[in-house]
């Protein structure tokens, strides 16, 4: 098996933790583990079988045996193309109409009638007798070829059941072989939407129920009557299904396109997240918690490994730090190699300054809860490189989106709205400018949050007097963020001329409102300026602020913007922490709760968390706690594409810029690597593996629900 520096990392913290404190609330995490075949076995992997305590991987060049993390075998050279075990353990192969036993001369050679036939599928119904299926009919071996009329179509596959009946899925329906008779049960009780096509069968139940699967569903003829059937209405996201297998109280699909399980729910795992390839040849489920899926490309393990969410944190933590640290901002990595994670690297990005501030978030609320000495000293280093980002521009109060050492190679803002570097006054770094709101609320949340949960009296004044400078220049400047060149950044726009009267900022009126007003509220309590009472007053009193920021979430009948949602949810935590005495604190409670009614079918735990800290009441703390368990461990940002899917309903409007939505959220651990401000509802996300993200979402979402009491 190749080494897995995830999966490694994850048997190590958990190790960890299992020594300082007993385990509890622990839950299954899937975790995908890429198994390393030997050089000579290639990668296309046609059937997997298991037989004392070794599994059985079948390629085209061989067979390979896997135990005790050694592989054996050796190329046959033989361009196998399907392969089966009989009753005996003897595995049988497959290659342009010759049928062998593996490591010994017995073979078959099609009858002359059939030689031109592709071989499909194999079954040894007992040690005399082989029925072979075919691209055009179904065959019989016992002493002598028998070819059987009534079937001159694909045999797809065979399978016996405990009453001794024989079934054969086709292209021309599903065949019984019943006290020595056969019977298309397409021409007496099948369905005519299976369209007389069957893909697979196998049998469950001790082998007295039959399994198969037909061009839209997955089925089961039970002995007893029971039988069911279900399709995408029923939740199967994918098919025609061309593989089932039995696991436990469950069921492993596969298809053309990633394999599905079915145990309480649907599970579905397709793109490189889960797999190497999309195409599922062929699936074996090892034990309870693990299965090992072959594809043209290679072999996926998929394991449930029990942790805590405790545990799931410390593995982001230990990414961040070994990835996504670049000189004390936090943001994601690209990868030289997609999924080669010993080739990422870091570069400055538009953001950095809300990206870094929302990992300080999470350090800040970590701090809150362990008091640990990890959590304090990355709090103080983020917090150095927020302050850093607006002592870099030499412009009082003005924090820069990024910076870099002036030595350092940068990566330059493309349009429609380039932004440019500067060096800073002491020539030592290099800045980028045109800040925006994201940067602003990012800053005094978080700094904010800072000075009251983890600060000592330096760290307690400095956060207070940063603050201080970046309103300012806000205020000072009739509520706008004045750039390098004296003029407003593009959007970092606060004043009523442009919010109450410009159409240009009509959907920005009641956000910008509640963001200005709670920047304002925090720098009245934390630093005494009476100039920031005054600016709030005027804005609430004259220009109508507080009644503007109750809308300050556009959805319904107009566009929704899940990047503005971190814009919307930050403000109103230092609003609920320094306004609840204020006249207007009605409104904003009236904000909160409208804000929250949107965005619940979201499933985003970070809105549920603080929606449910700050209004006092549960809302959604249990389905935080689903999607914090979901969350997927693996970052590398694939290309997940969820079009083909017949589970999820197609919403008639499209999301923001035109792109096809679902009604309901994709599931998470089946989507994108979500940072809070994506549609969880978009079909296709990623962007082909080039990026690392660093689960700050995750910390944030924990440590906030951990620090209110919500997780044990």
């Amino acid at each position: 098996m190749k080494p897995n520096f995830l999966l490694v990392l994850i048997l190590l913290v958990i190790t960890s933790f299992s020594l300082k404190a007993q385990v509890s609330g622990s839950f299954l995490q899937d975790v995908r583990t890429e198994i390393q075949l030997p050089a000579e076995a290639g990668k296309n992997v046609i059937k997997l079988f298991s037989s004392n305590q070794t599994v059985v991987a079948v390629t085209s060049n061989g067979v390979f045996r896997y135990k005790n993390d050694i592989w054996t075998g050796k190329s046959t050279g033989s361009n196998w193309q399907t392969a089966m075990v009989d009753g005996q353990g003897n595995i049988w192969l497959v290659s342009s109409g010759i049928i062998q036993q593996e490591n010994s001369d017995k073979r078959f050679t099609l009858p002359e009638a059939a030689k031109n036939d592709t071989i499909l599928s194999l079954f040894w119904e007992d040690e005399k007798t082989l029925h072979v299926g075919t691209s055009k009919g179904l065959l019989t071996w016992n002493g002598k070829w028998t070819i059987h009329p009534e079937i001159k179509t694909k045999v797809n596959a065979i399978e016996k059941d405990a009453s001794g009946n024989l079934w054969v899925a086709t292209t021309s329906g599903l065949w019984r072989r019943s006290e020595g008779i056969w019977v298309n049960l397409d021409e007496t009780l099948m369905a005519t939407g299976h369209e007389m096509t069957y893909y697979s069968l196998t049998t469950q139940n001790d082998g007295k129920d039959v399994l198969f699967s037909s061009p839209w569903s997955v089925g089961c003829i039970a002995e007893n009557g029971n039988h069911w059937l279900v399709r995408g209405a029923d939740g199967l996201p994918y098919g025609p299904v061309k593989v089932i297998r039995p696991s436990g109280n469950g069921l492993w699909l596969g298809t053309e396109k990633g394999a599905i399980k079915k145990d309480s729910g649907w599970h579905y795992f397709n793109g490189r997240r889960w797999l190497p390839d999309d195409k599922v040849n062929d699936i074996l489920p090892v034990d309870s918690k693990t299965v090992w899926i072959a594809t043209p490309n290679g072999i996926s393990q998929i394991q449930q490994v029990e942790m805590t969410l405790e545990q799931k944190a410390a593995i982001f933590e230990e990414n961040i730090e070994q990835r996504h640290n670049r000189r004390g901002l936090v943001n994601h990595a690209y990868l030289k190699i997609p999924s080669d994670l010993s080739t990422s690297y870091t570069e400055n990005e538009d953001n950095d300054g809300l990206w870094t501030a929302c990992f300080l978030a999470a350090e800040c609320f970590r701090y809150g809860v362990t008091k640990s000495d990890d959590a304090k000293t990355k709090a103080v280093r983020t917090f150095e490189a927020l302050e850093r980002l607006e002592t870099v521009t030499g412009i009082p109060g003005y924090p820069a989106r990024s910076y870099a050492l002036a030595t350092d190679s940068v990566k330059q803002s493309r349009s429609p709205h380039p932004k440019h570097w500067h060096p800073s006054p002491d020539g030592k770094w290099q800045w980028l400018d045109d800040t925006s709101s994201d940067e602003i609320v990012g800053h005094i949340f978080t700094i904010a949050l800072f000075h009251n949960m983890v600060a000592d009296e330096i760290y307690k004044e400095r956060s207070v007097r940063l603050i201080e400078r970046i309103l300012s220049n806000i205020v000072d400047n009739n509520f706008v963020l004045i750039d390098f060149d004296g003029k407003p950044t593009r959007w970092g726009i606060w004043n009523p001329d442009s919010l109450n009267h410009s159409k240009n900022w009509m959907y920005e009126r009641g956000l910008n409102s509640l963001q200005i007003l709670s920047h304002l509220q925090a720098g009245i309590h934390l630093t005494g300026n009476a100039k920031f009472e005054k600016a709030y007053k005027e804005l609430v009193e004259k220009n109508g602020y507080a009644k503007n920021a109750v809308q300050a979430k556009q959805y319904g009948p107009f566009e929704t913007s899940h990047s503005d949602d971190i814009l919307n949810f930050f403000p109103y935590y230092n609003l609920f922490q320094y306004a609840k005495d204020d006249p207007n604190f009605a409104l904003y409670r009236q904000s909160l709760e409208r804000s929250w009614n949107a965005v619940q079918p979201d499933r985003m735990p970070v809105w549920n968390i603080m929606a449910s800290a700050l209004l006092g009441k549960d809302c959604g703390l249990n389905t935080a706690m689903e999607e914090l368990q979901q969350f997927p461990i693996d970052q590398v940002n694939w290309t997940m594409d969820n079009t083909p899917r017949w589970d999820l309903q197609r919403d008639q409007m499209t999301g923001r810029g035109g792109n096809p939505q679902t009604v309901h959220p994709v599931p998470t651990p089946e989507s994108g690597v979500s940072r809070w401000n994506t549609n969880p509802k978009s079909y296709v996300s990623g962007n082909g593996g080039k990026t690392e993200e660093t689960g700050t979402y995750f910390l944030f979402a924990y440590w906030m629900g951990r620090y209110y009491g919500f997780f044990k």
